[in-house]
């Protein structure tokens, strides 16, 4: 087909065509290899076959809401052999790379210390006293390998920074920048969105044993660290705050640390993953208060993120601009708005860490 000879019309019809080009290079449905900088990152998702459906709904809303700009891989890991079921409906939601991993036995199991006997009987113990998954194994299995072990699986060897996601989530706003950019440039070793109180009927002992890891290994713990979040009587009790880590960034050497992994290989001899119902999101943030500075840790108030129960919804200029779908007025939700959200409050009150005491990463 000819061009048309009259400049006027040529000149509209290739604005029109950079006008197109513009709008297929930005929308958030299309990727373009390398026009975006990216850190060595990926999702980590801990699933079942029967959970694909729901995890397609939190794919296509990590998607559409951020990623399909970014194409930053998935890894998915099961206890079991994944189906081909599971695979073919979860790597047809992104056009990024899909790793799917088996859980060495050996993170899924009892360690020779517990005595599974008396682990049955606490298992039942909680379950008569009404305890949350009191009576669950497989979720005892579950915290304890988020806890310290997610991070050691091979597929995982390959990666800097992870991102959890889980079945059933929602994500609620757009998010117009790279989460793991700003952490790398910020150096920023944890992140998260809910902060929340723990069901302390889960963790009876377990300030016990932090305690006693704190008087075993003085050398791990700096003397700036965060410590005043979660404890307000230098270390005598916890409140209950922590990091609710269904969402969760990290710099995974934080995890890799000698600091970290001292810490949960004590705890891990404690036997509280077992022998009560110890939660990885009280464990990681436990941790992050005892090693990391006020600086190293940030609160994504820009992300709108839900969670079956809560929800964390951003309000002001930010809902508008990042085209956010959540209430952040619904007391029912959203966490900041409930009595339950005091811990997020709270994290905004810990003093920053003198200028000259900041640690370089």
């Amino acid at each position: 087909m000819p061009l048309p000879r009259s400049p006027l019309v040529r000149y509209v019809l290739l604005a029109v065509g950079v006008i197109s080009l513009y709008a297929l290079l930005h929308t958030n449905y299309i990727y373009v290899p390398g026009a975006e900088p990216r850190v060595n990152a990926c999702f980590t998702v801990l699933a079942r076959n029967h959970d694909w459906r729901a995890l397609r709904d939190s794919m296509r809303q990590i998607e559409d809401r951020f990623n399909s700009r970014y194409n930053y891989p998935y890894v998915f890991l099961n206890d079991k052999p994944f189906s081909a079921e599971f695979i073919n409906m979860t790597r047809s939601m992104t056009r990024a790379q899909v790793h799917y991993g088996q859980i060495p036995t050996e993170h899924w199991s009892y360690p020779e210390w517990i005595d599974q006997s008396k682990a049955a009987r606490r298992r039942k113990e909680m379950h008569e006293h009404g305890v949350m998954y009191g009576d669950s194994e497989s979720y005892r299995h579950m915290c304890r390998f988020e806890s310290g072990l997610f991070f050691q699986h091979p597929l995982m060897q390959q990666f800097d920074y992870y991102w959890r996601l889980e079945p059933g989530i929602e994500y609620k706003c757009d998010i117009n920048y790279d989460p793991f950019m700003y952490m790398k440039k910020n150096k920023i070793r944890y992140a998260w969105t809910i902060a929340i109180y723990e069901l302390m009927d889960t963790i009876p002992t377990l300030w016990s044993s932090v305690k006693k890891f704190m008087h075993a290994r003085p050398d791990l713990i700096p003397e700036t660290n965060s410590l005043w979040w979660v404890s307000r009587d230098n270390g005598t009790s916890y409140n209950g705050c922590h990091f609710w880590s269904n969402f969760e960034i990290a710099d995974l050497s934080f995890y890799r640390s000698k600091e970290y992994q001292a810490f949960f290989d004590f705890l891990d001899h404690e036997g509280g993953f077992f022998y009560e119902r110890w939660g990885d999101a009280p464990i990681h943030s436990i941790a992050a208060a005892l090693f990391l500075q006020k600086e190293q840790v940030h609160w994504f108030k820009d992300i709108g993120y839900y969670h079956p129960g809560w929800q964390h919804c951003p309000s002001g200029d930010a809902w508008l601009a990042n085209r956010c779908t959540c209430d952040p007025n619904d007391k029912s939700k959203t966490i900041t708005n409930a009595n339950w959200g005091k811990c997020s409050h709270q994290w905004e009150l810990l003093p920053d860490t003198p200028a000259h005491l900041r640690k370089a990463h």
